[in-house]
């Protein structure tokens, strides 16, 4: 078992290197000059909008059959589970503790794409998970099932983090244009008037078509107290400006006349769809209906029409996903704190400690701990996870790890302080600089996986 144990250990450790080199090398472009923050706004809504809905539709199609959607139903609920413990976590130490309002957002979001899907690749590498394989599977096989595993957690999580993180902080100050603005201020809405920039966060798009900022108001007073809403800070009054927002397919003439509140909950509702979550869709109609699931992944000689060609491009390009966000989480981090040394800022004296190390508990030790166990219990005394080693391994890591690059992107959606946006990207600094103690998670959800196996 200790020998176990350790085999493990060290194979969690190198594949957590992995991906801590690569996110080394986009800081190293960066430090080259080769790339800066700003080019690495397109290249994040690049991945959004074609990377990862394609990574989706080969993943999730090729897996997804009629016999293995109970365990894609397993995931969502454990999702969204995961994401409500999350919230009330947040808003526990936000409401009761006083800690800053993007303490909520900050355990609410967490990296749970590109992240775990490099971290998965690379555990492929080692060969640890041949221990909680099936019969007559291949290791590559059992690697691309945990990938549309962590896939469907993932798009739960971009539903979630897009229609609530921008509420969570500092909402009743809406954004002005970004950086870019003027140029990305020029393009037209459904009615030809000119619409605000486009901001958008690394694993998020929308279907509206005008941006996100102005979805963070309420259409009226905001209340205090309210659990979606931080309160105002009191230097700093309300800065109301009209709401210009509108779905396309709904004519103007209609949307005016319903109510502020109707149009902020049809909003609210329409936040949540996005170019993963539509992706997610399309690969579950590809993987359960057997025609289309041939059609994309049978061989040409069996009927698979679009294999040679439509699928082979889908998953090139979304291969891409796996390691481009990681790369730009380096340059990120890196400009971050380049500005911070120029600025001759002390992250010691300036950073919020209490909120930080906080955020760092929940998200490095009382989800692991937690959803391990959970999960543990589960598969030995259940039967409502089923028979697959895997699906166990990959529920006892899906909460776990370090906050999302996006937390950045919602701050400035927000219409954060300039402090908040330096303590968040001082807390994503430290995050992922101690992200390979997620060996120790990594390892632990490995052993239960393979204890529980001959309970079943």
């Amino acid at each position: 078992m200790a020998a176990g144990l350790l085999q493990a250990f060290v194979a969690a450790i190198q594949a957590s290197l992995c991906v801590l080199l690569v996110m080394f090398y986009g800081g190293l472009a960066a430090h080259l000059k080769l790339i800066d923050r700003a080019n690495t706004r397109p290249i994040s809504k690049l991945c959004v909008r074609i990377f990862l809905p394609a990574l989706l539709i080969s993943k999730v199609g090729a897996e997804l059959q009629p016999s293995k959607a109970y365990r894609y139903l397993i995931i969502l609920i454990w999702a969204i589970a995961c994401h409500i413990v999350s919230f009330l976590a947040g808003l526990l130490g936000h409401r009761v503790f006083g800690m800053p309002d993007w303490t909520t957002p900050g355990i609410l979001v967490s990296n749970t794409t590109s992240y775990p899907l490099l971290l998965i690749t690379a555990l492929e590498e080692t060969g640890i998970l041949e221990s909680i394989i099936v019969a007559d599977e291949t290791t590559k096989d059992a690697i691309e099932r945990a990938k549309s595993y962590f896939l469907i957690f993932s798009t739960v999580s971009n539903c979630v983090t897009f229609a609530i993180g921008p509420r969570l902080i500092d909402s009743e100050n809406p954004p002005e244009s970004e950086e870019n603005g003027e140029e990305d201020g020029k393009a037209l809405n459904g009615n030809g008037a000119p619409s605000p920039v486009d901001v958008e966060a690394n694993e998020q798009t929308r279907l509206l078509d005008t941006p996100m900022p102005n979805s963070i108001r309420s259409p009226g007073p905001i209340r205090r107290d309210s659990f979606f809403f931080a309160r105002p800070r009191p230097d700093q009054a309300p800065a109301p400006q009209p709401d210009n927002r509108r779905p396309w397919f709904v004519p103007r003439r209609r949307w005016n006349l319903f109510s502020p509140r109707t149009k902020w909950w049809f909003l609210l509702i329409l936040d949540f769809f996005n170019a993963p979550l539509l992706g997610a869709i399309a690969g579950a109609i590809v993987g359960l209906v057997p025609f289309l699931h041939g059609a994309f992944f049978n061989s040409s000689d069996d009927g698979g029409i679009f294999a040679a060609w439509l699928t082979s491009s889908l998953k090139s390009v979304g291969e891409l996903f796996v390691s481009l966000p990681v790369v730009v989480a380096g340059v990120t981090l890196f400009c971050s704190m380049r500005d911070a040394k120029r600025n001759h800022e002390s992250t010691v004296t300036s950073m919020p400690w209490g909120a930080v190390s906080y955020i760092l508990f929940v998200r490095f030790v009382a989800w692991p701990l937690v959803s391990i166990s959970a999960i543990y219990l589960l598969a030995t005394r259940t039967g409502l996870l089923g028979t697959d080693p895997i699906l166990w391994f990959c529920l006892g890591i899906m909460p776990c790890g370090p906050s999302a690059m996006k937390l950045i992107t919602l701050v400035q959606v927000a219409r954060g302080t300039p402090d908040t946006e330096k303590h968040i990207s001082q807390l994503l600094t430290i995050s992922y600089l101690i992200s390979p103690i997620l060996s120790l998670t990594i390892a632990g959800s490995l052993i239960a996986s393979q204890r529980a196996i001959p309970s079943r």
